[in-house]
């Protein structure tokens, strides 16, 4: 792959740079027609329940609600005027439906009046796709909102929120870029040891980024592809960029310092770090293609997203970064703005130290001479930290995903708190065919839902029933049963995410029904969606275990290490989804800004999963792969087995931790987003990264392979015969003397130019 780099880098950048610019132009769009959605599973059972009220009653559509609010109440002229006009001004538009009102529907009065009396509601639903409902509503918004007369109509509903989320979106991805990339730039002009250094991953960043977005925008025209995953894809490309950007330069810098003249540096490094580079990619992938298999298109999208960005990151950081390396040469190393701290700390830049003086050499040798206590230590305290997932609650987004200041959720605040229904709450009833069941069995059945706890009345053609009896006539424009389908709405008083909304279900489920229903409503939804994630929770860590294993074997040819990953990896992630619980969903560190509704969204946790597991095995690789490099060259003994795991860190590990550290600064960017869950996939990701490259990679793997000893390597004597021949040998057999023009004799293995990075 970096041939063209070596031979034509002039050429090579040139077309590097106009697919930069095409890919831009094209992709960049993408932010603004991308829509919000994504979170149902298609073949649920409320799906279905929708697919019958859109094609039977062209009903199944996106609700808008318009708050009218006066100090002298809703029954004032002024109020009744104003929400007349609302409800004539919506009936213009071919688009809205269902369209009803505290002045116009009488039997739902009482739960369309707030319980002070100052503010009437008027609700509808706006028919299209995820792009366009929304869309409609901001138009709806714009006409109909605003303040005159002594009287306040604000907009809200799923559809005006889509639309938010959607604008929240965009604004947050420049506002994470705008944080990210200065703060990053320093640290990596620090890491990089060279301000012309430290330009590569951006560049390599740049580039993936902008053929990514393109990629999404081109895949939005065959499948739904949520705006969300502009923002992974942003944040990834960016970290990964420099993950991989970092350990090419670094080994480059490593291999120039043992005696290898330019070329033959950079392709040492292409054929050890770059042939790792491409193993952790391919780790990465396919833990993150793993959300492929969820039927939400919003997990899908992030997958989309994650495969994109993996793919353009490996490419620039193959191609584009060799190519730069060339042209630059030993222009790479200028502007070394470290220089003035460095002096200030006794220490002399790209000065000769042994190994075993670094700091994470020492660390891991103490780190091994107390090898149990230290992993029972560190094992105990992730598991205190991931105790908190033990209480999960899981709940469908809603406008709390919102800022305070978003109309959406100032309207969803005021109904959840001034209204005595829950109308979040309500329960929709689908008979999809009715055909042969009498009037009377169907208004018996609607009685009884009403008898239900919880349900205050069902709403049906024949009109309102409440305690087992008809209180209110039919709307004006119902009673019409002519068709072979029906359905009905259930008004509650439960929290459609609580316990409680769930046995509510149970009991309407109870009670006989004349015919097949499907049932639809929040709770359903929620009670789907959580079920499509938990029922393909098995296959995806099948998925992802499997492919662990077998990649982790092609480059140990042990068995026993990739089991150590798979544990290490989960101990990560379990820690890091305890916190999430704790700040999130029980409102601990003031919930880092934003309001606890007491629930996760469903969504986040396995793509916390799928995108933590890729990156933790990112850092395995890295490490692996230097211990190994060691190992091979050992006599393979106990006390070899603690040599290589000591060295292969101590070159390893100042890598693996610095890039976490710029890593943590990508993703803490994220969590300046408006939009709640993309806040918590932030802090998700940023507490895992800095847990797994601090704690786990750095103390916990030695521990462990300190205990293993010798075992660590051992494979069944078939699969150890297998791997000779056809394992991922990194550097191939390549000797070092090959590389080197002059033929001299190499340095000591144990001394190490340190090259012009940060050592911790």
């Amino acid at each position: 792959m970096a041939q063209p780099a070596f031979r034509f880098p002039r050429v090579t950048l040139s077309i590097a740079f106009v697919f930069l610019i095409l890919a831009a132009i094209y992709g960049l769009p993408a932010a603004t027609s991308l829509p919000a959605g994504g979170y149902d599973d298609p073949a649920s059972e409320s799906a279905q329940a929708r697919e019958v009220l859109d094609r039977e009653f062209d009903s199944g559509a996106m609700p808008i609600v318009f708050s009218v609010t006066t100090a002298d109440g809703v029954d004032s002229d002024a109020a009744r005027t104003r929400g007349q006009a609302i409800v004539d001004a919506l009936r213009t538009y071919d688009y809205a439906a269902g369209i009803t009102s505290y002045w116009t529907a009488q039997e739902a009065a009482s739960a369309l009046r707030s319980e002070d009396g100052r503010t009437g509601l008027v609700a509808a639903e706006i028919r299209g796709d995820d792009s366009d409902a929304p869309a409609r509503a901001h138009e709806l918004e714009q006409r109909l909102a605003g303040s005159s007369d002594g009287v306040d109509v604000a907009a809200g509903g799923v559809a005006l929120a889509y639309f938010e989320a959607n604008t929240q979106s965009r604004e947050d991805l420049l506002l994470a870029e705008a944080v990210a990339i200065p703060l990053t730039l320093l640290v990596l002009v620090w890491v990089f040891g060279s301000a012309v250094a430290a330009v590569l991953p951006l560049v390599v960043a740049l580039f993936a980024t902008a053929a990514t977005m393109a990629a999404l925008r081109a895949l939005s025209t065959v499948t739904d592809v949520s705006v969300f995953a502009l923002n992974l894809a942003t944040a990834l490309c960016l970290a990964l960029a420099i993950d991989y950007t970092l350990f090419v330069v670094n080994r480059y810098r490593e291999e120039l310092g043992s005696g290898l003249p330019p070329d033959a540096a950079l392709r040492r490094t292409m054929q050890t770090a770059g042939r790792t580079v491409v193993y952790s990619a391919t780790t990465v992938a396919l833990s993150i293609a793993a959300m492929a298999v969820f039927p939400m298109y919003f997990l899908r999208s992030l997958a989309y997203a994650g495969l994109a960005g993996v793919l353009f990151c490996t490419i620039g950081s193959l191609v584009v970064a060799p190519a730069m390396i060339v042209l630059l040469g030993n222009r790479l190393d200028r502007w070394d703005l470290r220089k003035p701290i460095l002096r200030a700390l006794g220490r002399r830049p790209g000065e000769h130290r042994s190994i075993e003086s670094g700091f994470w050499y020492r660390n891991t040798i103490a780190v091994m001479r107390r090898a149990l206590p230290i992993a029972l230590a560190v094992v105990a305290l992730l598991l205190f930290l991931g105790s908190p997932f033990l209480g999960v609650a899981f709940g469908y987004p809603d406008d709390r995903v919102l800022p305070t200041s978003a109309s959406a959720r100032a309207v969803g605040d005021v109904v959840r708190s001034d209204f005595s229904q829950n109308l979040e709450g309500a329960v929709t009833i689908v008979l999809p065919d009715r055909s042969g069941v009498g009037a009377e069995a169907l208004d018996a059945y609607y009685a009884r839902l009403s008898t239900v706890g919880g349900v205050t009345a069902v709403a049906t053609p024949d009109g309102t029933y409440a305690g087992g009896r008809l209180v209110a006539p039919p709307p004006e424009a119902g009673a019409d049963r002519a068709g072979v389908s029906e359905f009905v709405t259930a008004s509650t008083t439960v929290d459609p995410f609580s316990t409680a909304a769930k046995n509510q279900l149970d009991e309407l489920r109870a009670v006989e029904a004349p015919a097949p229903v499907l049932f639809d409503g929040l709770a359903q939804r929620n009670i789907d969606n959580v079920d499509a994630i938990v029922s393909r929770v098995p296959l995806v860590l099948s998925l992802i275990a499997l492919t662990t294993f077998v990649l982790v074997f092609l480059l140990t040819g042990s068995v026993v290490l990739p089991i150590k990953a798979l544990v290490a990896n989960l101990l990560s992630m379990t820690a890091a989804f305890g916190a999430v619980v704790w700040i999130f969903q029980d409102g601990h560190l003031g919930a880092l800004g934003i309001t606890p509704t007491g629930y996760l969204t469903a969504n986040i946790p396995p793509l916390m999963f799928c995108v933590v597991f890729g990156l933790s095995m990112d850092y395995e690789i890295f490490v692996l792969s230097r211990i190994r490099e060691e190992w091979v060259k050992s006599g393979r003994t106990a006390a070899d087995n603690e040599r290589a795991v000591a060295l292969g860190l101590a070159r390893s590990a100042r890598i693996v931790t610095a890039a976490a550290s710029i890593m943590a600064i990508v993703f803490a960017a994220i969590m300046v987003s408006e939009v709640s869950f993309m806040r918590m996939l932030g802090a998700g990701l940023t507490i895992t990264v800095l847990l797994d490259a601090f704690l786990v990679r750095t103390i916990l793997v030695p521990a462990f392979m300190r205990l293993a000893g010798r075992a660590n390597w051992w494979a069944p004597e078939p699969l150890a015969r297998w791997h000779e021949k056809r394992g991922w040998h990194e550097g191939g057999d390549v000797e070092r003397d090959d590389l080197d023009g002059n033929g001299a004799p190499q340095p000591d293995s144990n001394v190490e130019r340190e090259p012009p990075a940060v050592r911790a």
